[in-house]
């Protein structure tokens, strides 16, 4: 819950302008401002108070305990010019909340936090738990010092800079002495979290380049006949090659448990997944006694417990649900035939007597790890509870995203994170030239030319199934004549799919236009590389017969100028020559250009690989310059001569 507080006429306006955006998130506090304060302190999340940051200083300093606990505090000027991010930038979520202010008032927000400032993800914000001298650690990584990077596996975290470097091969962690290491050896370890093999799939070679900008290096050749693909390292990265050396900071990440000092911090994977069974009436607190005494003597962090698991006869078990909810973390569970085919060390007659399986906690422990590694911690006893700890290997993460047709402020906020959030950009050279700007420091670019689809496609899944955070680029949007569906076509259930929609340019043609796709429409691309003509010949007659506006992408290239002609002439046959058509040269980049003419007058030579063009309907007419499509509304007069037979179909449509 977001706390609302303000002392003037106007900061009750900004409350309320705030409650109005986020009628379930907000709640108001009435004057006067002092015990509002305090109160929402200690109810809400979040507060964003319409008072001086110096006023707010003041008040909610006796009320501060510890960075973990406190709300995000963001102040607002009495103009509503600036949101301040005052308390709990990072772990309070007041950067983001300044940010999401800015958006409803029209501000600008005030972010203070340095790894904000310079672009370098803070440790803890990187979605693991984190422990440790973290502003220590994080204070080195922004100073340039040398930090060593630990890992098990490679986890999907952003980039980091060139100085935070990589340990060659897993790390090697002792056991303490006298700790049960049944199932935490490193070659158990390999088994979970090495990456999958090499297939027959063209690859990329990696080139470091110590400098943001340019090209790599060093290319290799994907296949015959392809542009070839260039690897820049823009900064180093976070899990890449690279020398530790002489490091006096380490940043560890690990589900184990390793010393800490002054120097040392940790972020906690979600690698651990615990399987649990217990007699009924088994209470939260022997189960989760159970649990953490199991993680101990083994030497595994509780913080990177992602689940637990059980059998479906368990899903409502008070202790076992409570024990879930009071770690974080959600509970699965699993039907007792799928538990029971399941082969385990240690089975029992008593649960299969009980609910049907011979395992419960280790069965449920393998069934959510998924990753055939094998057993940390076999079953563990209390009194009314078993515990058995696996370890699920990373799962890389590729995002699909579109840049939309080329200018900056096109490109969705959403598309942007992404863009931050990846370690590893693949995609077309002059793509990713739009966007390298934006990248983190340490941001690896995997950059190809025309020509090289398949190869970006294939390098985006398996650097994503090597355990990356991968985002393929393309423009307008990824899933439209774009990358989506090559890349999606490879991948399989081992790594996490995110597309981000991006503005097409049909959609930003059509801006420049008028409102030409105000009805039923269909795009078509006429590049008969990869579909027959046949095919595409059968798909424009089919749009002419149904009288839908059609847009044409690819429509003339210098190897290819039939085609478009072909294309006109069967619209033609079910068309009128003084059909409206728009022409869109490179839509809303600096060498836009456009043009409303007919389907008589259209000269194609004015056409090219950069432009959409869209062919009006029998009902599209030209009103004062612009292409527009009725919709069909009945209260809306329809010219003369024209005709919309879906006019009347619907009165109750639901305008998008």
């Amino acid at each position: 819950m977001i706390g609302l507080i303000a002392a003037t006429a106007a900061g009750r306006r900004g409350c309320e302008r705030l409650a109005a955006a986020w009628p379930d998130r907000t709640r108001v506090y009435d004057a006067p401002v002092a015990p509002a304060l305090e109160r929402a302190f200690a109810e809400c999340d979040q507060l964003v108070c319409f008072l001086a940051t110096g006023a707010v200083v003041r008040l909610v300093a006796p009320l501060l305990r510890g960075k973990d606990s406190d709300p995000g505090i963001v102040t607002v000027d009495e103009a509503h010019q600036h949101a301040v991010a005052l308390l709990g930038g990072h772990g309070g979520g007041a950067n983001a909340l300044a940010r999401a202010v800015c958006d409803v008032l029209g501000a600008a927000p005030v972010i203070t936090t340095a790894t904000d400032a310079v672009g370098t993800p803070g440790l803890d914000t990187l979605g693991f738990p984190a422990e440790g001298a973290l502003a220590v650690v994080g204070r080195a990584i922004l100073d340039g010092e040398r930090v060593a990077l630990r890992t098990d596996a490679v986890w999907p975290l952003p980039a980091l800079p060139a100085n935070v470097s990589a340990e060659a091969g897993p790390a090697r962690l002792a056991v303490p002495a006298g700790r049960d290491t049944a199932g935490t050896t490193d070659s158990a370890m390999a088994k979970t979290g090495s990456a999958p093999p090499d297939s027959a799939v063209p690859r990329l070679g990696v080139a470091a380049d110590s400098g943001a900008a340019g090209r790599g290096d060093r290319q290799v050749g994907p296949g015959a006949g392809s542009a070839p693909l260039a690897a820049e390292e823009s900064a180093g990265g976070p899990q890449g090659g690279g020398d530790a050396g002489d490091a006096r900071f380490t940043l560890w990440v690990t589900d184990r448990v390793v010393p800490l000092d002054a120097r040392t911090a940790v972020l906690r994977p979600p690698s651990l997944v615990v399987g649990v069974g217990g007699s009924r009436g088994v209470s939260a607190d022997e189960v989760l006694a159970l649990i953490r005494q199991s993680l101990a003597d083994a030497g595994l962090a509780a913080g990177s417990v992602a689940v637990l698991a059980t059998v479906d006869a368990k899903a409502d078990e008070a202790g076992i649900v409570e024990a879930a909810e009071r770690l974080g973390v959600p509970l699965a569970t699993y039907g007792a035939a799928e538990l029971a085919a399941i082969e385990v060390p240690n089975p029992s007659a008593a649960p299969l007597a009980a609910v049907g399986t011979p395992s419960v906690a280790e069965a449920a422990a393998l069934a959510a790890s998924a990753s055939g590694g094998g057993l940390l911690v076999p079953k563990r006893k209390s009194a009314m509870a078993t515990a058995a700890v696996a370890r699920r290997g990373p799962r890389g993460r590729l995002a699909v995203v579109g840049l939309g047709p080329g200018a900056r402020d096109l490109l969705t906020p959403r598309a942007r994170e992404e863009l931050r959030r990846a370690s590893v950009i693949v995609g077309l050279d002059q793509y990713v030239d739009q966007i390298r700007d934006l990248l983190r420091p340490g941001t690896r670019v995997l950059e190809s030319g025309l020509g090289a689809e398949e190869e970006r496609a294939r390098t985006a899944v398996a650097e994503a199934q090597e355990g990356h955070a991968v985002a393929l680029i393309g423009s307008g949007d990824a899933g439209v004549y774009a990358m989506a569906s090559p890349a999606l076509a490879e991948a399989g259930t081992d790594i996490d799919v995110v597309g981000v929609p991006g503005v097409t340019a049909a959609l930003a043609a059509a801006a420049v236009l008028g409102a030409p796709l105000g009805h039923d429409h269909v795009s078509i691309s006429l590049s008969d590389l990869h579909t027959p003509w046949g095919v595409i010949e059968r798909r424009v007659r089919a749009a002419a017969e149904a009288d839908l506006v059609v847009t044409f992408y690819n429509p003339r290239s210098r190897g290819r100028d039939w085609q478009l002609p072909k294309a006109l002439g069967i619209l033609g046959e079910h068309r009128a020559p003084t059909t409206p058509v728009g022409i869109v040269h490179a839509a809303s980049r600096p060498d836009e250009r456009s043009a409303v003419t007919t389907l008589a007058a259209l000269d194609v030579r004015a056409v090219d690989m950069v432009t959409v063009v869209t062919v009006g309907n029998t009902a599209t007419r030209e009103v004062a310059g612009r292409m527009v499509t009725p919709r069909g509304y009945r209260w809306q007069a329809q010219p003369q001569g024209t005709q919309n037979t879906a006019a009347t179909e619907n009165t109750k449509e639901n305008d998008q």
